[in-house]
């Protein structure tokens, strides 16, 4: 199992750490030894490189020393980390990525949304004339890695359906599904596309995953639920949305729009991908507003 583990983890590319470790540390050790100043124990930080350095938990390039592996491997219930009294415990590929990180160096990343964005290569898949858009070629390329093909074409009803649900939370109006099936140009679906992000229920939809996220409500709740002044908050949210793809866009990239926001507003956004999705010039306005 050991070497399994091992060969899983060091196997692949120098690890990342936004993408491999900072979940860990931030699900199992940031508790306790992170931001909150109030609750950290033992004064240390591993949520700043600088700082668990200079505490010595952590000794760049070296697992043999870092503290933090031996605490990790411990099998002693006082030394061993997360601590029982956490209910956490970290798995062995985890484990292996932790070590592997400190023997590559440690080396931490700021939160993706502070790191510029670089376009990455496009995936080359054996299918490419599947591919419609830059996604399509990250997709497909996944499934043929796993062996499977992409479903068949959905016929256009369905098609209008699914796109109204996902990009404004509410079935389409019959008329425009009628529209759409018998729309003969080629470019279709991109203009049904553009036409459900210049609804505001565009913005309404997306806001409502930001705004659960911010714990958004109109009163205070449970035990002082009395009125807040909140709704200018809600409506900067949607209204942020919705500017980002006004309906005077000439551009007919708004579908990239759509799966970027979507997957971000769903938090599975790889930060790798916003520059192959948008323009550089949307790509600010999309920081901008939001």
């Amino acid at each position: 199992m050991l070497v399994l583990v091992t060969t899983i983890v060091h196997g692949a590319d120098k690890l990342k750490y936004n993408k491999d470790i900072r979940p860990i540390l931030s699900e199992n050790c940031f508790a306790c030894h992170g931001p909150d100043s109030a609750a950290r124990k033992a004064d240390l930080r591993l949520d700043r490189r600088e700082d668990a350095i200079k505490f010595g938990a952590i000794v760049a390039g070296s697992a043999e020393k870092s503290p933090i592996i031996e605490r990790i491997y411990s099998t002693e219930k006082d030394k061993v980390m997360p601590t029982p009294k956490s209910h956490k415990v970290l798995t062995a590929i985890q484990k292996e990525k932790l070590k592997q990180w400190v023997l590559e160096g440690a080396e931490y990343e700021l939160h993706w949304s502070f790191i510029a964005a670089k376009k990455p290569a496009l995936p080359q898949p054996k299918n490419e004339a599947w591919a419609k858009n830059p996604i399509d070629r990250f997709i497909l390329a996944e499934l043929e890695k796993k062996g499977l093909t992409p479903a068949p074409e959905a016929d256009r009803r369905t098609l209008a359906r699914r796109l109204s649900l996902d990009l404004n939370g509410i079935p389409p109006e019959p008329s425009v599904v009628e529209a759409f099936v018998a729309d003969t140009r080629p470019d279709a679906y991109e203009k049904l596309v553009d036409q459900f992000l210049q609804s505001s229920s565009w913005g309404e939809h997306r806001g409502r995953i930001w705004l659960d996220a911010a714990r958004y409500a109109d009163s205070h709740g449970i035990h002082f639920d009395n009125f807040r002044e909140m709704w200018s908050y809600r409506d900067w949210v949607i209204n942020a949305f919705n500017k980002i793809y006004p309906s005077t866009n000439s551009q007919s990239n708004s579908w990239q729009a759509t799966y970027f926001l979507t997957l971000l507003s769903s938090k599975k956004s790889p930060p790798d991908l916003i520059a192959a999705i948008l323009p550089p010039t949307k790509a600010g306005l999309f920081q901008k507003n939001i």
